[in-house]
Protein backbone atom coordinates (compact mmCIF):
# COMPACT_ATOMS: atom_id res chain seq x y z
CA UNK A 1 0.00 0.00 0.00
CA UNK A 2 1.13 3.26 -0.81
CA UNK A 3 -0.04 6.51 -0.77
CA UNK A 4 1.36 9.60 -3.29
CA UNK A 5 2.35 12.74 -2.26
CA UNK A 6 0.49 15.44 -0.80
CA UNK A 7 0.89 18.65 -2.85
CA UNK A 8 1.74 20.52 0.70
CA UNK A 9 4.51 18.07 1.53
CA UNK A 10 7.09 21.01 1.53
CA UNK A 11 5.26 21.71 5.21
CA UNK A 12 5.87 18.10 6.12
CA UNK A 13 6.87 17.73 9.93
CA UNK A 14 11.03 17.69 9.96
CA UNK A 15 13.09 18.00 13.41
CA UNK A 16 15.46 20.36 10.56
CA UNK A 17 13.42 22.24 7.84
CA UNK A 18 14.99 22.29 4.55
CA UNK A 19 12.55 23.48 1.01
CA UNK A 20 11.61 20.63 -0.55
CA UNK A 21 11.55 20.05 -3.99
CA UNK A 22 8.22 18.87 -4.58
CA UNK A 23 8.39 17.69 -8.57
CA UNK A 24 11.04 16.13 -7.59
CA UNK A 25 9.97 14.53 -4.47
CA UNK A 26 6.64 13.27 -6.55
CA UNK A 27 9.63 11.75 -8.93
CA UNK A 28 11.63 9.79 -6.65
CA UNK A 29 8.35 8.44 -5.16
CA UNK A 30 6.95 7.18 -9.08
CA UNK A 31 10.44 5.91 -8.68
CA UNK A 32 10.11 3.98 -5.57
CA UNK A 33 6.45 2.72 -6.81
CA UNK A 34 8.43 1.23 -9.74
CA UNK A 35 11.30 0.08 -7.30
CA UNK A 36 8.16 -2.24 -5.10
CA UNK A 37 6.58 -3.52 -8.52
CA UNK A 38 10.08 -4.86 -9.76
CA UNK A 39 10.67 -6.73 -6.53
CA UNK A 40 7.09 -8.46 -7.09
CA UNK A 41 4.48 -6.03 -5.57
CA UNK A 42 1.32 -5.07 -6.73
CA UNK A 43 0.26 -1.89 -5.57
CA UNK A 44 -2.77 -0.66 -3.89
CA UNK A 45 -2.78 3.38 -3.80
CA UNK A 46 -4.10 5.69 -1.65
CA UNK A 47 -5.33 9.08 -2.81
CA UNK A 48 -3.05 11.92 -1.16
CA UNK A 49 -4.89 14.62 0.92
CA UNK A 50 -3.75 17.80 0.68
CA UNK A 51 -5.00 18.54 4.48
CA UNK A 52 -2.03 16.12 5.83
CA UNK A 53 1.34 17.27 4.28
CA UNK A 54 2.89 14.13 5.62
CA UNK A 55 0.36 11.20 4.28
CA UNK A 56 2.92 9.74 1.71
CA UNK A 57 4.64 8.25 4.78
CA UNK A 58 1.53 6.23 5.20
CA UNK A 59 3.73 3.63 7.02
CA UNK A 60 3.16 5.22 10.28
CA UNK A 61 -0.52 4.59 10.14
CA UNK A 62 -0.99 1.10 9.88
CA UNK A 63 0.95 -1.95 11.29
CA UNK A 64 -0.22 -5.34 9.66
CA UNK A 65 0.43 -8.68 10.57
CA UNK A 66 -1.23 -12.04 9.00
CA UNK A 67 -4.56 -10.54 8.42
CA UNK A 68 -4.97 -8.65 10.28
CA UNK A 69 -4.43 -4.29 10.59
CA UNK A 70 -3.87 -1.90 13.59
CA UNK A 71 -5.15 1.22 12.72
CA UNK A 72 -2.76 3.55 14.64
CA UNK A 73 -3.11 6.70 16.47
CA UNK A 74 0.21 8.86 15.29
CA UNK A 75 2.26 10.68 17.83
CA UNK A 76 1.69 13.90 15.85
CA UNK A 77 -1.23 15.19 16.30
CA UNK A 78 -1.60 17.45 12.69
CA UNK A 79 -1.21 13.10 11.68
CA UNK A 80 -3.86 11.70 13.31
CA UNK A 81 -6.52 12.26 10.39
CA UNK A 82 -4.65 10.25 8.16
CA UNK A 83 -5.89 6.99 9.20
CA UNK A 84 -8.89 7.14 7.80
CA UNK A 85 -8.56 6.66 4.32
CA UNK A 86 -6.13 3.82 5.30
CA UNK A 87 -8.88 2.17 7.14
CA UNK A 88 -10.67 2.53 4.42
CA UNK A 89 -8.76 0.73 1.84
CA UNK A 90 -7.42 -2.00 4.20
CA UNK A 91 -10.85 -3.08 4.59
CA UNK A 92 -11.83 -2.87 1.36
CA UNK A 93 -8.86 -5.84 1.00
CA UNK A 94 -10.29 -7.58 3.28
CA UNK A 95 -8.12 -7.22 6.67
CA UNK A 96 -9.39 -7.40 10.07
CA UNK A 97 -8.90 -4.01 11.34
CA UNK A 98 -7.71 -3.00 15.49
CA UNK A 99 -8.53 1.16 15.83
CA UNK A 100 -6.05 2.41 18.23
CA UNK A 101 -7.81 4.63 20.86
CA UNK A 102 -6.88 7.50 23.20
CA UNK A 103 -4.42 7.73 25.10
CA UNK A 104 -2.47 5.18 23.08
CA UNK A 105 0.00 6.68 20.40
CA UNK A 106 2.28 4.45 17.86
CA UNK A 107 3.29 5.25 14.49
CA UNK A 108 4.24 2.10 12.30
CA UNK A 109 7.47 3.11 11.42
CA UNK A 110 8.13 2.33 15.15
CA UNK A 111 7.44 -1.57 14.52
CA UNK A 112 9.32 -4.21 12.66
CA UNK A 113 7.73 -8.17 12.74
CA UNK A 114 10.18 -10.69 12.01
CA UNK A 115 8.20 -13.66 11.52
CA UNK A 116 6.06 -14.02 14.90
CA UNK A 117 8.01 -11.68 16.83
CA UNK A 118 6.98 -7.84 16.50
CA UNK A 119 9.81 -5.40 17.70
CA UNK A 120 8.72 -1.89 18.82
CA UNK A 121 10.82 0.89 19.77
CA UNK A 122 9.66 3.58 22.60
CA UNK A 123 9.77 6.79 21.05
CA UNK A 124 8.25 10.44 21.46
CA UNK A 125 5.63 9.25 18.71
CA UNK A 126 4.99 6.05 20.70
CA UNK A 127 4.08 5.62 24.38
CA UNK A 128 3.28 2.93 26.81
CA UNK A 129 -0.45 2.37 25.94
CA UNK A 130 0.20 2.53 22.49
CA UNK A 131 2.87 -0.56 22.83
CA UNK A 132 0.40 -2.68 25.04
CA UNK A 133 -2.72 -1.91 22.22
CA UNK A 134 0.02 -3.40 19.63
CA UNK A 135 0.09 -6.37 22.04
CA UNK A 136 -3.66 -6.74 22.45
CA UNK A 137 -4.08 -6.35 18.75
CA UNK A 138 -1.81 -9.38 17.71
CA UNK A 139 -1.92 -12.08 21.05
CA UNK A 140 -0.37 -14.65 18.53
CA UNK A 141 3.06 -11.83 18.05
CA UNK A 142 5.37 -12.05 20.70
CA UNK A 143 5.87 -8.20 21.58
CA UNK A 144 9.46 -7.09 22.41
CA UNK A 145 10.18 -3.28 23.17
CA UNK A 146 12.90 -1.73 22.65
CA UNK A 147 14.60 1.61 24.37
CA UNK A 148 16.15 4.08 20.84
CA UNK A 149 18.41 6.48 21.15
CA UNK A 150 17.33 9.42 22.02
CA UNK A 151 18.19 10.72 18.39
CA UNK A 152 16.30 8.26 16.36
CA UNK A 153 12.83 8.91 15.46
CA UNK A 154 11.50 5.41 14.37
CA UNK A 155 13.02 2.26 15.30
CA UNK A 156 13.43 1.60 11.75
CA UNK A 157 15.65 4.33 11.22
CA UNK A 158 18.57 2.15 12.51
CA UNK A 159 16.85 -1.13 11.71
CA UNK A 160 14.87 -2.87 9.10
CA UNK A 161 13.97 -6.81 8.28
CA UNK A 162 15.47 -8.96 5.79
CA UNK A 163 13.40 -11.69 6.09
CA UNK A 164 11.75 -13.46 9.12
CA UNK A 165 15.64 -14.08 10.58
CA UNK A 166 17.65 -11.48 9.65
CA UNK A 167 17.82 -7.75 10.33
CA UNK A 168 19.67 -4.61 8.76
CA UNK A 169 21.19 -2.71 11.46
CA UNK A 170 23.23 0.49 11.77
CA UNK A 171 26.55 -0.04 14.14
CA UNK A 172 26.34 2.03 17.49
CA UNK A 173 22.53 2.01 17.69
CA UNK A 174 21.16 -1.03 18.92
CA UNK A 175 22.71 -4.10 20.67
CA UNK A 176 22.63 -6.62 17.86
CA UNK A 177 22.29 -9.68 20.02
CA UNK A 178 18.77 -8.45 20.57
CA UNK A 179 17.60 -10.05 17.07
CA UNK A 180 18.56 -13.57 15.78
CA UNK A 181 20.58 -12.56 12.53
CA UNK A 182 22.17 -9.37 11.59
CA UNK A 183 23.84 -7.63 8.81
CA UNK A 184 25.59 -4.56 9.77
CA UNK A 185 25.61 -1.12 8.38
CA UNK A 186 28.63 1.54 9.05
CA UNK A 187 28.01 3.66 11.42
CA UNK A 188 28.61 6.33 8.10
CA UNK A 189 26.02 5.40 6.81
CA UNK A 190 23.06 5.07 9.36
CA UNK A 191 20.40 6.64 7.13
CA UNK A 192 20.90 3.29 4.91
CA UNK A 193 20.12 0.99 7.35
CA UNK A 194 15.92 1.44 6.28
CA UNK A 195 15.35 -1.12 3.55
CA UNK A 196 12.21 -3.02 1.88
CA UNK A 197 13.44 -6.44 1.71
CA UNK A 198 10.55 -8.24 -0.64
CA UNK A 199 11.29 -11.93 -1.39
CA UNK A 200 14.94 -11.96 -2.45
CA UNK A 201 14.75 -8.07 -3.29
CA UNK A 202 15.83 -5.28 -1.64
CA UNK A 203 14.74 -1.35 -2.29
CA UNK A 204 17.60 0.72 -0.53
CA UNK A 205 18.67 4.06 -0.52
CA UNK A 206 21.15 5.62 -3.12
CA UNK A 207 24.72 7.10 -2.56
CA UNK A 208 25.87 4.52 0.46
CA UNK A 209 28.14 2.44 -1.62
CA UNK A 210 29.30 -0.17 1.40
CA UNK A 211 25.34 -0.67 2.70
CA UNK A 212 24.72 -1.41 -1.11
CA UNK A 213 27.99 -4.06 -0.97
CA UNK A 214 26.41 -5.39 2.08
CA UNK A 215 22.85 -6.23 0.55
CA UNK A 216 24.45 -8.09 -2.28
CA UNK A 217 26.69 -10.32 0.23
CA UNK A 218 23.69 -10.94 2.08
CA UNK A 219 22.29 -12.37 -1.14
CA UNK A 220 19.78 -9.86 -2.13
CA UNK A 221 18.82 -7.96 -5.40
CA UNK A 222 19.60 -4.15 -5.00
CA UNK A 223 17.16 -1.72 -6.16
CA UNK A 224 18.43 1.64 -5.12
CA UNK A 225 16.16 4.63 -5.11
CA UNK A 226 17.17 8.35 -4.72
CA UNK A 227 15.50 9.58 -1.23
CA UNK A 228 16.91 13.07 -1.27
CA UNK A 229 13.14 15.04 -0.83
CA UNK A 230 11.32 12.15 1.82
CA UNK A 231 14.52 12.46 3.95
CA UNK A 232 14.40 15.84 4.21
CA UNK A 233 11.28 15.41 5.69
CA UNK A 234 12.42 13.02 8.08
CA UNK A 235 11.11 9.88 5.82
CA UNK A 236 12.79 6.90 4.68
CA UNK A 237 11.76 3.99 2.19
CA UNK A 238 9.98 1.96 4.40
CA UNK A 239 8.14 5.21 5.68
CA UNK A 240 6.24 5.00 2.06
CA UNK A 241 4.76 1.14 2.11
CA UNK A 242 3.07 -0.83 4.32
CA UNK A 243 3.51 -4.63 3.05
CA UNK A 244 0.11 -6.49 3.10
CA UNK A 245 1.41 -10.10 2.55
Amino acid sequence: MVREVSSRFAEALSANPQPIDLVRARAQHAAYCEALVACGGTLLRVADDERYPDCCFVEDTAVVAGRRALITRPGAPSRRGEVDAIEVALREVGLDIVRMTEPATLDGGDCMRLGKVIYVGKSARTNADGIRTLASAFPDHRVIALELPAHVLHLKCVVSPLDDDRVLLAEGTIDRTVFPHTVMVPADEQYAANCVAIGSHAIVAAGFPRTLDAIVAAGLIPHPVATSEVRKADGSLTCQSVVVA
